[in-house]
């Protein structure tokens, strides 16, 4: 939700507005901003998230068992554009 808030900002120059899960903006803006969301969503879980994750919580807690990640799947990310 940051990074749509900070795109549609800085980038679009639109509104923006948030509650939860719930996003506004102008009823002229609604095309840009689902893009936008898009976007920035795609961006997010593009990048290795689940590894980051992993490699932080083996770092700050060496004790911790963990099971190892899963094999990534096939899903193109690229597709929820």
């Amino acid at each position: 939700m940051m990074m749509t808030a900070l795109d549609c900002r800085e980038r679009l120059g639109i509104d923006f507005a948030a509650v939860h899960d719930s996003y506004w903006t102008h009823a002229s803006d609604i095309d840009v901003m689902n893009d936008s969301l898009r976007q920035q969503f795609v961006s997010m879980y593009k990048g290795p998230l689940l590894e980051r994750l992993y490699t932080s919580l083996k770092t700050r807690y060496p004790n911790l068992k963990i099971q190892d990640l899963p094999s990534r799947g096939i899903f193109d990310i690229e597709l929820v554009k």
